[in-house]
C-alpha cells in the first residue's frame, strides 16, 4: 500500500509538472448507466423531499437548513487565510442556530439567505462562472435555485483545484527530479522488484549491440569483444529508441517510464501516422513526379487528405488497408485534376492501378518503402538523443522525410524532452543495472575462468 501511495503522487506529481494542460475534471458517470440512473433518480427524491417541506404549512426548514450549513462550509473552503473579514461575516449570516431559531418563529428568509450565498459566490468565483452566476440570480423557484447553487459550487471547487495546480507547477518543476528520485527509492525500497522490468528493457539493448557487434567484426580477433566494450551510452540510448515502435496494448513499459506511458503511446502512434504519410509521398513521388513537378499546392492538398483519412488508425475499429486504398483513388483523383487544369494529359489506367496497389502493399511485412522510412526516421530520432540537452538546433531530417520535417520536428523535441528528463531523474538507477550487466558478469565470468578447479 505504501509503494503503490508513492507510485501515486510521484505520478500526479510527475504529469502536473511536465503537463501544461493538466486538470482535474469532474467525473460524468455514461449516460443511461445503472449508476448514472441510480444517483439521478435519489437525488430528484431529495430535492422533491426539499420542496413538499418548504410548501407544507407550516413549513419545514430542517433540510434547508443543513443545506445552509453544507453550503457554509463549502464558502469558507474557498477563503485565503487572510480572508478574516468575508469569512466572518459568512458565519454571521450563515449561522445555523440562528436560522434555526427564526424558523422556529417562522421568520426565516430562505430566498434573501440564498441570494447573500449567490451574492458571495460571485465575489470568490473566477472570471469563468459570471455567467453561471448571472443565471442563479435569474432563478425563481428557491429548490431549483438551491439545487443549481450546489452545481456550481462543484465547479467552484474543481476551479479552485485547478488554481492550486497551476500555482505549484513552477515549484514541482523545479524540485521534480529530486522528488521523482526519491520518491522511486522508497518504492524500490518496499518493492525491490521494482526494477525487474527496467532491467530487462536494457539487458535486451545489450544483447542486441553485442549481437551486431559479432555480425559486423570480421577481422581476426573479433571474438575479443566483451559486454565491458560497450557504451553505457549507446546501450541506454537504444533501448529509448525501442520504445518508438513498442506495443503498447500487449506489452508493459518498465517501470521508470510509466509516468510518461501515455504521452509515449501517443507520440508513437502519431509517428506511425508520419510515416506511412512520408511512405504515400515517396511512392507519389517516384511514379508520378515526373508530371506533377513543380506543382508543391498539389504536395500540401496529398498529404492532407492522407492525415484526414489516416486519423484515428490506431483504434478500433480503423482498416488500414481500405484508408490506403482510399487515399490511392483521391490521390489520383487530385493528380488527374491538377493535370487537366494545366492542360495536361491525365494518368493512364494501367498507372492508376499500380499507384494504388503500391499504397495499398505498405501495411504489408517486409515492405521495403516502409524500411527505409522507418530506417530513416529511426536514425533521425537516435541523432536528437545524441545531442547535448542543452544544444537547441536540431539535427537535419534525412532524405524522403521533408514531408514529414515541420511534424517530426516537432515529435523529435517532445520525445528528446521526455527522455532527457527521464535520464535526468533515473540515471543513478539505470547507472547500477550498466554496472552490473556490462562490468561485474564480466569480472565474475574472468575471475571463474581464472581459477583453478576443485
Amino acid at each position: 500500500m505504501t509503494a503503490a501511495r508513492n507510485l501515486s503522487n510521484m505520478t500526479l506529481a510527475h504529469e502536473i509538472a511536465v503537463n501544461e494542460n493538466f486538470e482535474l475534471k469532474q467525473d460524468a458517470l455514461p449516460e443511461n448507466s445503472l449508476a448514472g440512473r441510480v444517483k439521478h433518480i435519489v437525488h430528484q427524491a431529495f430535492w422533491d423531499v426539499l420542496e413538499s417541506e418548504l410548501n407544507a404549512d407550516p413549513p419545514e426548514y430542517e433540510h434547508a437548513i443543513k443545506l445552509f450549513e453544507e453550503i457554509r462550509e463549502i464558502l469558507l473552503s474557498f477563503l485565503t487565510p487572510g480572508g478574516n473579514r468575508l469569512r466572518n461575516q459568512i458565519c454571521e449570516v450563515l449561522d445555523t442556530d440562528l436560522i434555526r431559531q427564526q424558523a422556529e418563529h417562522s421568520a426565516v428568509d430562505i430566498q434573501g439567505l440564498a441570494n447573500y450565498v449567490i451574492s458571495t459566490m460571485g465575489k470568490l468565483c473566477a472570471p469563468v462562472r459570471d455567467d453561471d452566476i448571472r443565471e442563479l440570480k435569474a432563478s425563481s423557484n428557491i429548490v431549483e435555485l438551491l439545487r443549481q447553487i450546489f452545481h456550481v459550487l462543484d465547479l467552484m471547487k474543481m476551479d479552485m483545484v485547478n488554481f492550486t495546480i497551476r500555482s505549484i507547477r513552477p515549484h514541482l518543476q523545479r524540485q521534480l527530479v529530486e522528488y521523482e528520485r526519491t520518491k522511486f527509492q522508497e518504492i524500490l525500497e518496499e518493492t525491490p522488484s521494482a526494477l525487474d522490468q527496467t532491467t530487462e528493457w536494457i539487458k535486451e539493448s545489450v544483447n542486441e549491440e553485442l549481437l551486431s557487434i559479432s555480425e559486423t567484426a570480421l577481422t581476426p580477433g573479433a571474438e575479443n569483444s566483451s559486454k565491458s566494450s560497450l557504451s553505457p551510452t549507446v546501450v541506454l540510448n537504444n533501448s529509448y529508441l525501442k520504445l518508438l515502435q513498442w506495443d503498447y496494448q500487449k506489452k508493459d513499459l518498465p517501470e521508470t517510464l510509466v509516468t510518461d506511458g501515455a504521452r509515449l503511446q501517443e507520440l508513437t502512434e502519431k509517428l506511425n501516422q508520419l510515416k506511412i504519410i512520408a511512405c504515400l509521398s515517396l511512392i507519389t513521388k517516384n511514379m508520378v513526379g515526373a508530371v506533377t513537378e513543380g506543382f508543391p499546392q498539389l504536395a500540401d492538398r496529398l498529404k492532407r487528405i492522407s492525415a484526414v483519412l489516416l486519423e484515428g488508425m490506431n483504434k478500433q475499429p480503423f482498416n488500414l488497408k481500405e484508408a490506403l486504398n482510399s487515399i490511392g483513388l483521391q490521390t489520383c483523383v487530385e493528380v488527374n485534376k491538377t493535370l487537366t487544369e494545366r492542360g495536361l494529359p491525365t494518368l493512364n489506367a494501367e498507372v492508376q492501378a499500380n499507384l494504388i496497389g503500391q499504397f495499398s502493399s505498405i501495411e504489408e511485412e517486409d515492405n521495403s518503402i516502409w524500411s527505409l522510412i522507418d530506417k530513416r526516421i529511426q536514425l533521425y530520432m537516435k541523432s536528437l538523443l545524441c545531442l547535448p540537452s542543452s544544444q537547441k538546433c536540431m539535427p537535419s531530417v534525412p532524405g524522403g522525410l521533408s514531408v514529414i520535417q515541420q511534424e517530426l520536428e516537432a515529435l523529435g523535441s517532445q520525445y528528446a524532452n521526455i527522455v532527457n528528463l527521464n535520464k535526468q531523474v533515473y540515471g543513478p538507477f539505470y547507472a547500477n543495472i550498466l554496472r552490473k550487466l556490462l562490468f561485474i558478469e564480466e569480472t565474475t565470468g574472468k575471475v571463474n575462468a581464472s581459477s583453478p578447479p576443485n
